[in-house]
């Protein structure tokens, strides 16, 4: 039974779920990192932390490629199937709703981050296996979209466990904070989450989800601000705008105006030719 009541063409198309092509990309790039890991460290031990894995000592030592190595390096295999399985659950929504382009944008951009958070917060000898800073930004990205989302699982298979993603969100960040100050020397995986949750909740909020933040308040404000001394005539600016910057020129000095009512000043030129313009 068709609702629409019409009839298929050949040019008609059936309705099919998109394939999260990108998903099941980056899910098969990183295990076939893991694997060549593996054979690499199977030829020559230590090879990976010592060639592919960021660190501060490796950037100076002319390492540049280590920037796109450790973004697909694991720990271990533990670690990558707890990687994986984040990546593959969360991200099956996330590509769908962002998009493909955005979910790789959103997935590079954590990992990026998250070996810039490193190399801020840990010290210039530890190592970085950065696979976990583009998860985390997926994550992030899937708290920032669906907070409210109660993720069910289970503990040993007997107790249910529900919590909203914003929750499980913040205790990771906690998790995270707290390794970071105790467990900063070696090889490490955890200092990729700050700056993959940064970059997560960044590009997330520049997409149009979550909450207003600071920056995105601001930015409004100013804009209507903007729009509302356009759409005055010159006599209302000149009421409402200049009239009280002379009058506190008057009393305290030139030197008094900020830069914002600087700007205001420099409009009055432009509201003087408003007119002309329009003739």
């Amino acid at each position: 039974m068709r609702l629409s009541g019409r009839r298929p063409t050949s040019f008609t198309r059936r309705w099919t779920e998109r394939r999260r092509v990108v998903l099941l990309w980056l899910i098969g790039a990183n295990v076939a990192a893991f694997v060549t890991q593996l054979f690499l460290e199977a030829y020559q031990p230590g090879f990976a932390r010592d060639y592919l894995g960021l660190s501060d000592n490796g950037l100076r030592s002319a390492h540049a490629w280590q920037v796109c190595t450790a973004i697909f390096l694991h720990r271990g295999a533990w670690h990558l199937v707890g990687n994986m399985l984040v990546l593959y659950l969360l991200g099956r929504d996330v590509e769908s709703i962002v998009g493909r382009r955005h979910f790789l944008l959103l997935y590079l951009a954590g990992a990026v981050s998250g070996e810039v958070g490193h190399l801020i917060f840990m010290p210039s000898t530890t190592v970085l296996f950065g696979a976990s800073g583009g998860v985390a930004a997926v994550l992030m990205a899937y708290a920032t979209i669906l907070p409210e989302l109660e993720l069910t699982s289970m503990v040993f298979f007997v107790f249910p466990i529900r919590l909203k993603a914003k929750h499980l969100v913040c205790a990771a960040c906690a998790i995270v904070a707290t390794l970071i100050i105790i467990d900063r020397f070696g090889t490490v995986t955890h200092s990729a989450w700050l700056g993959g949750c940064a970059a997560g909740w960044l590009y997330s909020h520049l997409l149009g989800f979550g909450r207003p933040s600071f920056v995105q308040r601001t930015l409004r404000q100013r804009r209507a601000a903007a729009e509302h001394a356009r759409l005055m005539t010159f006599d209302q600016f000149v009421t409402e705008e200049i009239d009280p910057l002379l009058d506190k020129i008057s009393r305290e000095g030139m030197q008094s105006l900020t830069r914002q009512e600087r700007r205001t000043l420099a409009q009055v030129r432009e509201k003087i030719s408003e007119p002309a313009q329009s003739h």
